[in-house]
């Protein structure tokens, strides 16, 4: 590499992790690490990475170390997290900024089913203006699950779950009504790039 091609990468700004999150309102920057976080996670015992270890890695611009871990796929969004925090920083929102910013940069996901079912979670909400159909995401990922690895015994015992949500009136066979301001909601998307 000359040295005008290195002269020339290094005078070309780069937006780090911690600008690109203030951007998105994500403020990083306010964690003091008191781990209030962390302590109130249920999913703790799958993550790579504590919140409050993530958060600090964003804040630190380690890019790589926070998009690559199993953690922020992991992550369920119950808030928890978000409400426990004393300095209002919303550490699931930041978690699922993480997560759409792995795809968008091509970063190797660990957990590819989830990664496969958040995607099809957000094409449902988007494709019913939205709501959210379960009955066809619970069927668009049981086709993925069973193209990937056909498992008998995981297909029965999935139909079973259904078969007893469907009895208690928690799925519906039909998809929900649609909303109105659909323009509206097409235009979150188209904004959140997605």
């Amino acid at each position: 590499m000359s040295m005008k091609n290195t002269a020339s990468q290094l005078m070309q700004p780069q937006i780090s992790l911690p600008a690109r999150l203030t951007d998105a309102h994500m403020n990083v920057s306010s964690c003091f690490q008191c781990r209030k976080c962390s302590g109130g996670c249920p999913l703790t015992f799958t993550m790579d990475l504590l919140p409050h270890h993530v958060i600090r890695l964003a804040f630190l611009g380690q890019a790589d170390r926070v998009l690559e871990s199993r953690t922020i796929w992991v992550c369920s969004g119950c808030q928890t997290c978000t409400t426990r925090c004393p300095n209002g920083i919303d550490i699931a929102g930041t978690m699922d900024w993480l997560k759409n910013e792995a795809v968008k940069t091509g970063c190797a996901i660990p957990e590819e089913e989830v990664a496969v079912f958040h995607r099809y979670f957000l094409e449902g909400i988007q494709a019913a203006a939205g709501r959210l159909s379960e009955t066809h995401l619970l069927r668009r990922y049981m086709l993925y699950k069973i193209r990937r690895q056909p498992s008998l015994a995981d297909l029965k015992q999935d139909m079973r779950l259904g078969w007893k949500l469907w009895k208690r009136g928690r799925v519906r066979l039909g998809g929900p009504p649609a909303l109105r301001g659909k323009a509206e909601i097409n235009e979150i998307f188209r904004k959140a790039q997605f």
